[in-house]
């Protein structure tokens, strides 16, 4: 059955919350959005990633540990960043899922929030946006044209869009402390090792505003956008659908 919480309803006055994740969902299909936020209908859920969440986890304490000290990380100082975790009595507040920094964008009444991994202060007192990633591959780590590296960087960018809505003073250079799983061991051993470097991402926060507008003129149409060849769910459905037909009729 359909959900009945959490929808748009184009009659309601009151503010409609949209996680960072729903405006990519938006961005990748809008379609699969409408079907979500308007009609209550989702995507299949993901796996849960524990190892990576682990992973989170622990950069978190371990940045907080210099945060306390009001010191820079070691990583910081390996890439010449002249910077300290920054210390802000809502950090807790925006790195928590379902919560994160948020702002209440007027023109299409959306509550928009997303949980950002870390912040880092320079001596400008500008802020850097921080986020954590990790995974397992041969060779450097870098930002490709893969569909998923295109998401990391409007991740990075709404967070940007985000924090200077709430009058932060924001670097448009946010890194990616990005740790990549050594497989080059004889054995697991209870163990597993990471090599952690830091990619720069220039980010360009111009179309966040544009895109939350033409979200919020999907959601308003009374028409279900037409489906994307290229999302993954509209074309399973689809090809289900003719399948279940075909059988039907048979």
């Amino acid at each position: 059955m359909p959900r009945t919480r959490n929808l748009y309803d184009p009659n309601s006055t009151k503010p409609i919350k949209l996680s960072r994740s729903r405006l990519e969902n938006f961005v990748r299909c809008p379609h699969c959005f409408y079907l979500d936020r308007r009609l209550g209908i989702d995507v299949p859920p993901m796996p849960g990633f524990t190892l990576n969440s682990a992973v989170d986890h622990l950069f978190k304490v371990e940045f907080d540990r210099y945060r306390a000290q009001k010191k820079s990380h070691p990583i910081m100082i390996e890439y010449g960043i002249e910077a300290i975790p920054f210390q802000h009595p809502d950090l807790d507040v925006w790195r928590e899922n379902f919560k994160g920094v948020s702002f209440h964008h007027e023109p299409t009444n959306f509550l928009f929030a997303g949980a950002v991994d870390d912040v880092w202060i320079q001596k400008n007192q500008e802020l850097i946006i921080v986020d954590y990633k990790s995974t397992s591959k041969n060779g450097e780590v870098e930002l490709t044209d893969a569909p998923w590296h295109h998401a990391y960087r409007r991740q990075m960018e709404m967070y940007q869009w985000l924090f200077r809505k709430n009058k932060f003073q924001v670097s448009d250079t946010g890194y990616f402390v990005y740790a990549n799983g050594i497989k080059e061991r004889e054995g697991f051993n209870n163990q597993l090792e990471f090599k952690t470097i830091l990619i720069p991402y220039k980010g360009d926060s111009s179309w966040v505003e544009p895109t939350l507008i033409k979200a919020h003129e999907c959601l308003a149409s009374d028409k279900l956008p037409e489906s994307k060849d290229e999302c993954e769910y509209c074309k399973y459905r689809n090809e289900t659908s003719v399948v279940e037909r075909k059988s039907n009729d048979g």
